[in-house]
This record gives structure tokens, C-alpha cells and sequence, in this order.
């Protein structure tokens, strides 16, 4: 028991070569020791478990070792290199900020900072979580760390970049670390259990890659435990068993409910989820992600984005080839949204309930026009947001179909049918609705509409202004507008005043074609204009009171007895 080592410092990398994904710094310090260019005071930061207090070590290590390779890697023989290794080494010195971080102990350090190294050349000093200095440690330490005796090198470490001093930053060569890959992880993983003769599949190595979340020294640790629960045949059922990881399995069980349209399955997958004790949220989340790596599986030149197994990837492709492009693009909006949601939600698991039905009905929700009687009309359920742009015409043609069946046109009908175009805009269900009445030859042939008396006009106005209802003022503006109306060229012309340009303006911009479509539409008559006019003589025949100062002098001069009041009491109307 007393020899067990824990696999993040047992096998903690010894060497720049042995370093993981961090290829650019290891590169860059070897360069500067071997040109003989080192800094008085270096700064590594980033993320946990990524190498920062290792890299410290190594480039302390490697500064001082007698005999250095040729790749400058440390020998491991020299007096340096073996005191350092056996722990007792004088030139190079640990901190850790978090617990010494007062002005005392940044003043101990510097008077220590004063004395040469006795082995080696350099004395080395590293300082762990440097963001928990406080800012009179801060203070006192700038000027020893700006101008150091010649054989002292310092190296902050932290995970907090943003909390450390712009005076600070200006002193140091910043290293930014960055998070470590899955394959890399993955790999380093696979050699350690090699080592430790451990049996373990790639689906389980993934796993535990992912939780680590780009931790190495995590990913160790998890990799311990799992050794510690599953021995050294581990099985990819014991670790997310033990991890408490939701299996991919759910997910891909949940989009083939999804293409079937089976919501029920949908719902009682979601139940078993739940009652196995996992987070709605996280469930929704692998739903998520599941729809993203099948619109990655989906385009090979997208392969390198799918961070999984081969033997993943290949489920995934296989599922994919069943997906259409929109349906993904779809259900990502749904599961989004769905997350965005969640928190805000009275009732989380209805909540998440209804997303799953959305989803189920994505893909089964409608007819086909193949299959559509000629008589129904077509219905597609929907989810919020836009169409991908490589759907909307299959859709379109959906639309169109059976509404084209009950007409008796000839073959060549639907080229002209496209006539209902306008320059500039798309094809609206509108136009789709109105053009098979009739065909175009019998719309040239039909006898000129009649023009629509004043009377028309006026009864049919107010039904329009109706229309509006859900704009109170839009509508409020119609209903009380004057009318003008007048005849030219076979054209009648309906003119109403609005009190201001500004409103014109805006009407004749946002408004007036939707106002004059559905005015057409109730005459039965297209020869039918709008126009908006401003009438010049508009004016506010009474001042209506706004401010408190007003409405109490309006009040005064309206009945005597308060401003008699006003004046007994001396009150201040301001």
C-alpha cells in the first residue's frame, strides 16, 4: 500500500519530449536555452491539468543540468538533475501562493532571492497559483521581479490570468497552455495502461478524455478509479456506470424514435433516463451534441471534427445517411432551444417533454405530396427558426401539389404559373392559392371587373380597418381616416389622410401593399388603388394637459373652488 503512486505524478512527463500538447512552448524554451536567451521571469497560464507547474520543472531542470542532449533534454546523472529529482535540490525553489501570499512572505522571498545558487547556475523559483498574491505582495514584489540578481529566474504559474497585475504581465514571457486534445489524451492513456497492464477499449478511453475535459491530470484520475471499481479488465458498461455518464446509446435510440415519429418511445426513453438518476439538462445537452456529430458525420470533409472511436464514427455515419440535412438542422434549433428554456421553466420535465414530442414529429409530422389526397390539404409541423436554405424547395413543391391537382390545366400550365412572381421577392403561399382559379388564358378572356361604388368603398373600409385589430392604433387610424375618392383611366382611387409626413412615410413603406392586396381581395375588384395623403388643415383643436404643472391650472381654471382652496392653503402647484 505504502508504494502505490497515483498515475498523475507516476507517470508525470520528465522531458520536453515526454511533454503533451504543448509542442510550441516546449519548443520555444528549448530554443532559448540552447541560444543561450533566457528571460529574468516567465509567466505560464491556462486551464488545470495542463502542464503548467511540469513545464516549470522541466525548463528548471533543464537550465541547470550539466550534461543537456541534444535535443536539450536533461541527462538525469548530473548533481543538478539528481537532487531535483530526489527532492533536496537548492537551486530550485517551489512556492505556492495560495498560502504565502502576504507582504511577509514576499519579502522572505526576496531576501532568499539574494543568495547564488551552490550547484548549477541558476536559482529557479517557482510560484504556484501567483493570482492569490495580494496587492500589497503585488506591490512589494514588482521591483525584485523586474530587476533580479543575475543567477534568479522566476516562473509564476495560474489559472487566472485576468487577475493578475498589467505591471505584473509587463515583467513576464507570457506561455499561454492550452486545453489537451482527446486523441492525445486518448493515446497517452492507451500507453499507461499498456504499462500497468490494464485491458480497456477505446469507447471507455473516450469517455474518460471527455469528462477530463481536457485535463490530463483529470483524465489520470478518473483513469485510477475506473481502474480502482472495473480491475484491470475494464469494460465500457462498468465505466459509465461508475462516471455516471450518460451512453450514447440513449441518444442514438432517441433520433431513430425521432425519424419513426414514435413519441411515445421518445417519452418512455426519457422517463428511463430520468430514473436512473441523470440531469434532464445534461440529457438534453447529449441530445445536442448528438445532432451536431451527426451533421458532422454527415460531410466527409468534416471528419476530423468528430472526435469519437472508429467504431463511433462508422454508427454515426450510418444514422446520418438517414437524416435529412433540415431534419438536423431542425432538431439542433429545438434542442437549443430547449436548453435556453429550461431554467426559466415552471414545469422542466413537460418542458423537455414537448421539445422531445417536436422533435418526433419533425419527421413524420406531414404527408407526403405523393401520397396526399388531391382534396387535403397539406400541413407540416414546424419548430421556430429559419429553413436551411437546401430544403425550402422541396417544401415549396410539398405546398404546391395538391393545390394544382383539382385544376383542369393543360401540361404546360405550371410554366406560367410562375408569372405570379414579383421582381425581388419570393414566392408567398398567397400567390401560390390565388393563381390556379383559372388558367391564364381564361383570365385574358374575362369581361373588365366593375369599379366598386363610394358606398362599396366606405362599407368595406371599416371591415378592413377591422382586420388590424391586434394594432390598436393602426387600426384606430383606418376606421376614423377620411375617404377621397375619384375615377381615372378605368381605375378607382381611394385616397385616406393621415396628420403627419412621418406617417404617410410609413405607410407607403411597410404598409400600403399588405392594405391594398386585402382591400382588392374584399371588392373582388384589382382595379382598386390606395393611396395616403396629409390633410393640410389637421391641427389639435385643444391642448390636452400632459405635465402636473398643467393639469392642475387646467383644473383651476375649470373650477373655481380649488384654485380658492389652492390659494387659503397657499399650495405650491409646482
Amino acid at each position: 500500500m505504502s508504494d502505490y503512486i497515483v498515475s498523475a505524478r507516476k507517470y508525470r512527463p520528465d522531458s520536453f519530449g515526454t511533454l503533451l500538447g504543448q509542442d510550441n512552448i516546449a519548443r520555444t524554451l528549448s530554443n532559448s536555452i540552447k541560444r543561450g536567451q533566457l528571460a529574468h521571469a516567465y509567466l505560464f497560464c491556462g486551464p488545470r491539468g495542463v502542464g503548467k507547474t511540469t513545464t516549470a520543472r522541466i525548463f528548471a531542470k533543464m537550465i541547470n543540468c550539466a550534461n543537456p542532449g541534444a535535443d536539450m533534454e536533461p541527462c538525469g546523472e548530473c548533481e543538478s538533475c539528481v537532487s531535483f529529482q530526489e527532492g533536496r535540490s537548492y537551486c530550485i525553489h517551489e512556492l505556492d501562493a495560495a498560502s504565502n501570499n502576504s507582504v511577509e512572505d514576499i519579502k522572505a522571498l526576496m531576501e532568499q532571492v539574494q543568495v547564488p545558487p551552490q550547484v548549477g547556475k541558476y536559482s529557479v523559483y517557482i510560484i504556484d497559483e501567483v493570482h492569490m498574491l495580494s496587492q500589497a505582495a503585488f506591490n512589494a514584489f514588482l521591483k525584485t521581479l523586474e530587476e533580479p540578481p543575475a543567477h534568479a529566474i522566476f516562473i509564476l504559474a495560474t489559472t487566472e490570468k485576468h487577475k493578475i497585475l498589467p505591471t505584473i504581465l509587463s515583467r513576464c514571457q507570457t506561455y499561454d497552455f492550452n486545453r489537451i486534445g482527446i486523441p492525445d489524451m486518448v493515446r497517452n492513456l492507451k500507453e499507461i495502461a499498456s504499462k500497468e497492464g490494464v485491458t480497456i477499449d477505446d469507447e471507455s478511453l473516450h469517455v474518460i478524455a471527455q469528462k477530463a475535459d481536457g485535463a490530463m491530470r483529470d483524465a489520470l484520475t478518473i483513469f485510477d478509479q475506473t481502474v480502482a471499481f472495473c480491475g484491470t479488465d475494464v469494460h465500457y458498461e462498468d465505466v459509465i456506470r461508475n462516471l455516471n455518464v450518460l451512453d450514447y446509446e440513449y441518444s442514438f435510440q432517441m433520433v431513430e424514435s425521432f425519424l419513426a415519429g414514435d413519441y411515445a418511445a421518445a417519452l418512455r426513453r426519457f422517463d428511463e433516463v430520468l430514473s436512473k438518476g441523470f440531469n434532464a439538462l445534461h440529457f438534453v445537452a447529449a441530445l445536442s451534441s448528438h445532432f451536431r456529430d451527426l451533421a458532422v458525420a454527415k460531410s466527409g470533409a468534416l471528419d476530423a471534427l468528430l472526435e469519437l472511436p472508429d467504431s463511433l464514427k462508422q454508427r454515426y455515419a450510418e444514422q446520418a445517411s438517414r437524416c435529412s440535412l433540415g431534419f438536423i438542422y431542425e432538431a439542433l434549433g429545438v434542442t437549443t432551444a430547449c436548453e435556453t428554456a429550461y431554467k426559466a421553466a415552471v414545469n422542466p420535465r413537460l418542458h423537455i417533454e414537448f421539445a422531445l414530442m417536436k422533435l418526433s414529429f419533425l419527421n413524420a409530422g406531414a404527408p407526403k405530396a405523393a401520397d396526399a389526397p388531391a382534396s387535403q390539404s397539406p400541413q407540416k409541423v414546424r419548430t421556430s427558426g429559419p429553413i436551411p436554405p437546401a430544403e425550402a424547395p422541396a417544401e415549396e413543391a410539398q405546398v404546391a401539389a395538391p393545390v394544382e391537382a383539382p385544376v383542369a390545366a393543360p401540361a404546360e400550365s405550371p410554366a406560367p404559373r410562375r408569372r405570379a412572381h414579383k421582381t425581388g421577392s419570393a414566392l408567398s403561399m398567397n400567390a401560390i392559392l390565388e393563381e390556379p382559379e383559372q388558367p391564364v388564358e381564361e383570365k385574358a378572356e374575362a369581361a373588365p371587373a366593375q369599379l366598386p361604388s363610394d358606398e362599396d368603398v366606405r362599407a368595406r373600409w371599416k371591415d378592413l380597418a377591422e382586420l388590424y385589430a391586434a394594432k390598436p392604433r393602426l387600426a384606430n387610424t383606418l376606421a376614423n381616416t377620411e375617404l377621397r375618392m375619384e375615377e381615372e383611366d378605368g381605375v378607382k382611387k381611394v385616397y385616406f389622410s393621415v396628420v403627419n409626413d412621418s406617417q404617410k412615410a410609413w405607410i407607403e413603406e411597410k404598409l400600403l401593399r399588405d392594405l391594398e392586396k386585402k382591400f382588392r381581395d374584399m371588392l373582388a375588384c384589382p382595379k382598386v388603388n390606395i393611396l395616403v395623403e396629409v390633410t393640410p388643415d389637421t391641427e389639435v383643436k385643444e391642448k390636452v394637459p400632459y405635465m402636473p404643472v398643467e393639469k392642475a391650472k387646467d383644473l383651476m381654471e375649470k373650477n373655481p373652488n380649488v384654485r380658492e382652496l389652492v390659494t387659503a392653503l397657499s399650495l405650491d402647484t409646482k
